[in-house]
């Protein structure tokens, strides 16, 4: 009730037209000389908009009335639009997606990196806009987001238990998700199955506030051939209940090539510092990109949409435009993926990773596919990067750096310039940060190609693709 009345005193504001995209994938409209961002708005709906952060000259909210509806407007197709957090755009339709992401990279690239360029090549869109991610991660809570027609039917609540996503900025609520479009099949069917077994058992579900509980996360795994990795992370040890669990799911998905399970009592989600127990099969997943094939470990970091994967993998090849006698440098490696799409073409490729199971990987991956002019090392790469470094591997006349979302340590791009290669290949999957980095790199550095390319389709995240050139 308290939620309701709060709603009752928010701001109102009304007949707003929605003229542009901006920034987390919100709307943009002019009220009052004041800049409204709306969620799941688009250009072109005219909405009234209910106010939760009202600043001097900004205010964000959500649409409480569409009134007209954009011509670029479509119907969602998930059931839990607007509610978990994932596929923002669903509501948008595809073509007009990669235009507003084509916007996203020349804006970051022009206004945060203050950056020249003569042009940004066309987007390379998605041809699976569903059921193109190879990996999900369900969280189980006892504290499941609340419906406010299950707040306000008068009905005593008795199940409080879910599986599903984080909805957006409350971090202890978890919606209930009962048909994701993400990953293809039998992704859903295992969820589905581990959450009716837990409630015919009674298996108790993890309480995020307290730490405390059984069942905490369940993550799907899956190749293009479609091998299947299955983990279940445990927040205490019930060795009778989870053997019952991994059992069942064995016996109902015999494709499964790879069950894990691990006993997790720290307070947060990440099993990079776990250890982690294969119950069942070979302990890993195979992927398969042109000729390549790449071992991908519990902890192992590969692209989530495989299929945009190896077209962004061509771009970095291209753009490398290898001779056969260069030193590479491949930062932030992973399992090796770009290291060894670039390594047939040059002398000598030297990977960098500072997950010690993604390195072990990379290093198998490079035997399995017959190379053996790669080198892989763990360690984190604002340690590693250095003029020691250089001199044990040699001057490289091409670096490769695809950082995570935080981007560039300001140390490793310092470095990046005391080292100076000719050229550099700066893939990132968040342009605002790459743009921040470019533009510490400009008075060296210039740049000659932008590629964007959708990996993630319905979101407003965007991979891009640069080539520097040293001045």
């Amino acid at each position: 009730m308290a939620r309701r009345r709060n709603r009752r005193r928010r701001k109102i504001l009304e007949q707003v037209e929605m003229t542009a995209m901006a920034a987390e994938g919100r709307a943009m409209g002019h009220q009052d000389g004041k800049v409204i961002f709306v969620e799941n708005a688009i250009p072109g709906d005219v909405v009234d908009v209910i106010v939760h952060k009202n600043k001097t000259d900004y205010a964000i909210g959500k649409i409480q009335t569409l009134h007209q509806a954009s011509d670029l407007r479509k119907e969602p197709f998930c059931q839990h639009f607007g509610i978990c957090g994932g596929c923002k755009w669903q509501h948008l339709v595809y073509e007009q997606q990669l235009i507003y992401k084509q916007q996203i990279v020349e804006e970051s690239l022009r206004r945060i990196g203050k950056l020249e360029f003569d042009e940004i090549m066309p987007i390379l869109g998605s041809e699976k806009t569903r059921f193109f991610r190879n990996k999900l991660e369900y969280t189980f809570s006892n504290s499941r987001w609340m419906f406010e027609e299950e707040i306000n039917s008068g009905e005593e609540i008795t199940n409080r238990n879910a599986l599903g996503f984080h909805v957006p900025k409350l971090f202890h609520k978890i919606v209930e998700i009962t048909d994701c479009h993400l990953q293809p099949s039998p992704s859903n069917e295992i969820k589905n199955v581990v959450r009716d077994f837990a409630y015919e058992h009674g298996l108790g579900f993890y309480d995020i506030l307290q730490n405390t509980g059984f069942l905490r996360n369940l993550l799907i795994r899956n190749s293009i051939k479609g091998e299947l990795m299955v983990i279940v992370s445990m927040g205490e040890e019930q060795e009778t209940n989870r053997v019952a669990l991994l059992d069942h799911l064995l016996e109902k998905f015999p494709q499964i090539t790879s069950l894990h399970y691990v006993i997790n009592q720290k307070k947060n989600d990440t099993l990079f510092d776990q250890d982690i127990i294969t119950y069942h099969g070979k302990g890993y997943i195979d992927e398969y990109l042109e000729e390549l094939k790449f071992k991908i470990s519990p902890k192992s970091f590969f692209q989530t949409n495989p299929y945009q994967a190896l077209r962004l993998y061509s771009v970095v090849r291209d753009f490398a435009n290898l001779q056969g006698n260069e030193i590479v440098y491949d930062l932030y490696t992973g399992t090796g993926s770009i290291a060894q799409f670039v390594a047939r073409y040059c002398q000598k490729v030297v990977g960098v990773e500072e997950v010690a199971d993604a390195i072990k990987d990379a290093k198998y991956n490079a035997k399995e596919n017959k190379l053996d002019n790669c080198v892989f090392l763990t360690g984190d790469v604002k340690e590693h990067l250095n003029e020691d470094f250089v001199k044990e591997h040699g001057q490289p006349d091409l670096l490769i750096t695809d950082p995570p979302r935080a981007g560039l340590h300001k140390t490793v791009v310092e470095n990046i310039l005391k080292i100076a290669p000719q050229r550099v290949i700066y893939v990132s999957c968040n342009p605002a940060t790459q743009a921040r980095d470019l533009g510490l790199m400009a008075e060296q550095y210039r740049v000659l190609k932008v590629q964007p390319v959708d990996m993630f389709p319905h979101t407003y995240h965007i991979e891009n693709v640069v080539l520097l050139e040293k001045i």
